[in-house]
């Protein structure tokens, strides 16, 4: 085996990038292997669940996401390790790699359980979202490789080496500019949208623009919190003209909330003890809406928005049990979203992250039209969301409405965060605006 061949290898399984770091003496099955000191690995390594353990000191509190992690043979087998998962300590902050030996059948145990300076830790990510590694010793000849060649790209502690395949004429990134290429040179283009089946349907609303870019995209509506298009999140914002994109407001995500009276008692008693009669005087109908920033006390719902467990000062994450919360004039929590949750959802949807501009027309009939200059943006991490909240540049503006409350009452939720497009930048360790129109070197 050398490293030619271990490429292969990973190749063979899938895998695009391979990330390899050397390991320090304490990173072994006792001690944990260390990752980085930010949360934004978590946008490298997908996990299927996250949970936090609070110990009710928040120097000793953690979360611990699992893995589908898988040890690497010089055969191509792959050895299933099902007790690894990552654990996110927020007091240093830092990550780190735990529990890869247990419950594998034949692991690399000889080179895990010591404390040897130098070995190196190769890790990848399968098309199946499963985590593949492979470890060899400091005097091994793929160790030796690895460090006579400048890879260039890294990603915090990993050497990063890209996997080359026959099959990937293009890059992801390459085959989205062509899609958005091909679609803003259709200019006006009839509002619609898919059903669950792909069937093409006319679009009515005043939100078709998302619906119309999907639908071209061909990507049809799902309950999942995953990207929508080549392991890209498809964002489109509303514009007046093509270049004046910094000025418009874009939907982040809008999940419902986790916990607060909202959840423990229903959004209908949240709307009659929060909400406030209709603006436009139509009757018997409450909303509960408008701009909630950070610190500030609304003027019709006397929230206030909140984020315990979040240290602004440092930017970081320091209790586990921390959360966005709506706070009320004694000190309840009228609804809140843990960062539990929200960590899950931005680190599936925002790993990588398009927004597209477009214009829209009613006459002859409702079109849209998607612009040539476009964001592109990968690398982000939670605590960036916390850090924009924290300044006022992301808010809370729900549109939550109860018709006919004092009979039968009939209730839309829609709690939504959002930013100014302007601001996107701040979300994200790369940021791109991309004119499509240009051709691809």
């Amino acid at each position: 085996m050398d490293l030619v061949k271990l490429i292969e290898l990973f190749g063979d399984k899938g895998c695009r990038k391979i990330y390899a770091k050397t390991l320090a003496g304490n990173d072994n099955s006792k001690n944990q292997v260390y990752l980085g000191g930010s949360f934004d690995i978590l946008n490298i390594f997908p996990f299927t669940d996250i949970v936090a353990e609070d110990k009710g000191d928040w120097k000793r509190s953690r979360f611990k996401a699992k893995l589908d992690f898988f040890w690497l043979k010089d055969t191509g087998e792959l050895c299933h390790a099902p007790a690894t998962q990552l654990i996110l300590y927020p007091k240093y902050p830092e990550v780190r790699l735990s529990g890869f030996l247990k419950g594998c059948s034949s692991p690399p145990s000889d080179l895990m359980t010591q404390r040897l300076e130098g070995r190196i830790l190769f890790l990848s990510v399968d098309s199946s979202g499963n985590v593949i590694s492979y470890v060899v010793e400091p005097e091994n000849i793929i160790a030796k490789e690895l460090a006579a060649v400048d890879w260039g790209e890294s990603h915090g502690v990993f050497k990063v080496i890209p996997v080359e395949r026959e099959f990937s004429k293009f890059d992801s990134q390459d085959s989205l500019i062509e899609e958005l290429r091909r679609i803003h040179q259709l200019k006006w283009i009839d509002s619609k949208r898919l059903d669950g089946a792909g069937n093409i349907l006319p679009c009515k609303s005043s939100n078709c623009g998302g619906y119309t870019l999907e639908a071209e995209l061909g990507v049809t509506p799902n309950g999942y919190s995953e990207p929508d298009y080549l392991g890209w999140e498809i964002k489109q914002f509303s514009v007046k003209r093509f270049d004046k994109y910094n000025t418009s407001i874009v939907t982040l995500m809008t999940p419902e909330p986790t916990g607060g009276f909202y959840k423990e008692k229903g959004v209908d008693w949240f709307i009659m003890n929060y909400g406030y009669p209709d603006k436009l005087g139509r009757p018997d109908r409450l909303n509960f809406g408008g701009i909630h920033k950070f610190g500030i006390k609304h003027d019709l719902t006397n929230l206030v928005l909140d984020l315990p467990g979040f240290d602004i000062d440092s930017g970081k994450i320091r209790n586990t049990a921390g959360r966005i919360a709506l706070i009320d004039d004694n000190d309840n929590e009228a609804a809140s979203w843990s960062f539990t949750s929200l960590l899950d959802h931005w680190r599936r949807k925002h790993s990588h992250a398009s927004y597209i501009p477009s214009m829209m027309r009613k006459d002859p009939t409702r079109q849209y039209w998607y612009g040539n200059n476009i964001l592109l943006c990968s690398g982000t991490s939670f605590e960036l969301f916390l850090q924009q909240m924290s300044k006022g540049l992301i808010y809370y503006d729900p549109g939550i409405k109860m018709e006919h409350a004092s009979t039968k009452p009939k209730i839309k939720r829609r709690s939504q965060f959002r930013i100014k497009s302007g601001n996107l930048k701040n979300l994200y360790f790369r940021n791109e605006i991309i004119d499509i129109i240009r051709p691809i070197p």
